[in-house]
This record gives C-alpha cells, sequence and structure tokens, in this order.
C-alpha cells in the first residue's frame, strides 16, 4: 500500500489536471475526495451494481478521475514495486481482477455467513493489494471497496488503517503473507477490527 504513506512520497511528483503536483500537496485533495464518495457509498449509490471488477474500476475513477483522467479506472500498463512485492505484469492484470471478482462473489454466495466474514474481507482486501490493478492510488481504492462490502453485509465501519507504528507493522506483516496466499493473519486483524468499530473516516 505504497500510496497510502505521503511521508514515504513526500518528495514524488505525479503530473494531474491541477498540474504536476508533490504527493504530499495531492494527499490532502485525495482525501475530500474519497471522503465524498465514502458519503456516496453509504447512500447506497452503488448499491445495484454487481460486486465485479467493473465496481472497482468505477469506484477508482469515481474518486480520483477529475484529477488523473488519463488513468483513473484503468488497469496499470506499467510495471511496479510495493515494497519488496512485485505484482503481477501488467498484462496479467484483466484475468486476474476477473478472477478475483468470481472468487469473492463464490464466497459471498448463499446466506451470509458471520463466523465466515473475516477470513473472507482478508481475502477481499488482501488479494486486491496484491494484484494492484492500478498505476496508483491503490490503497485507497481498496479502503472505498471494503467499504462497499462492508455496508452490503451490514456489518459496521471499521478502523483500516493502522493507527500507529507497531499496527502497521502487524498489517504490513499480514499483507505480506497474504501476497503468499496466506490471509489467517490479516483474517486475525478483521476479528479485532469487527470487534472495535472507529470513530475515523477512511478518506484520511
Amino acid at each position: 500500500m505504497a500510496d497510502e504513506t505521503p511521508s514515504a512520497h513526500s518528495t514524488r511528483w505525479l503530473e494531474t489536471s491541477r498540474g504536476i503536483l508533490r504527493y504530499s500537496e495531492l494527499a490532502p485533495l485525495l482525501a475530500e475526495r474519497v471522503l465524498r464518495l465514502q458519503e456516496r457509498i453509504e447512500a447506497e449509490a452503488y448499491a445495484a451494481a454487481p460486486l465485479d471488477e467493473t465496481l472497482i474500476r468505477t469506484l477508482h475513477r469515481d474518486f480520483c478521475g477529475d484529477l488523473v483522467p488519463e488513468w483513473a479506472g484503468q488497469w496499470r500498463t506499467i510495471t511496479v514495486r510495493v515494497g519488496t512485492h512485485e505484482p503481477p505484469s501488467p498484462h496479467l492484470v484483466p484475468i486476474q481482477m476477473l478472477e478475483y471478482s468470481l472468487d469473492l462473489q463464490a464466497r459471498l454466495a448463499g446466506p451470509v455467513q458471520y463466523e465466515l466474514m473475516p477470513d473472507t474481507l482478508a481475502f477481499a482486501e488482501s488479494r486486491l493489494l496484491t494484484i494492484h490493478p492500478f498505476a496508483d492510488f491503490n490503497g485507497r481504492l481498496v479502503r472505498l471497496w471494503l467499504w462497499e462490502l462492508l455496508r452490503r453485509l451490514k456489518l459496521p465501519p471499521v478502523q483500516l488503517a493502522p493507527r500507529d507504528k507497531a499496527e502497521t507493522e502487524i498489517y504490513l506483516a499480514a499483507l505480506r503473507a497474504g501476497d503468499q496466499k496466506d490471509f489467517q493473519p490479516l483474517a486475525r486483524l478483521w476479528m479485532q477490527r469487527l470487534a472495535t468499530p472507529p470513530p475515523e473516516s477512511i478518506g484520511q
């Protein structure tokens, strides 16, 4: 989730509709847009859309499309590296996103089994971050996606971003395990999240 640590990108620059901006300048603009989209999600603006890769692209485009119109909502066409993780090559992203959507739909099919929710939500979060489908802002996109999942599952809002260094280290370790398709560390974090819903927004 490289795009979720502004301090690590304070000297990174991105070309936007407002000119070339330092990441630290872009971050508050993104936060405003994530908050607005969170409000739309809570108002059920996407309730009729299938939970699939098309909705994921729509969410990405809707929150950052006015800032980066050339590639918002488009699968990445570049090779990226996130920490020690190397996401799949760009040509694999479309098929892996389709497979991800079908897998998630299968896990959510039938009556909701709340005892399985931590495992399902861990898969939904970790696998999407592993694929890293967009050129940037994947972390924020994943949080918006999870917000929509929680709403549909009638689960409470939860703390999605780590709050301190210790939580960050645990979270990143869980994501590294997820990159190897071991979702249990993140599932344990989801059990904690669901037990302690937070007051703050995902837009941060």
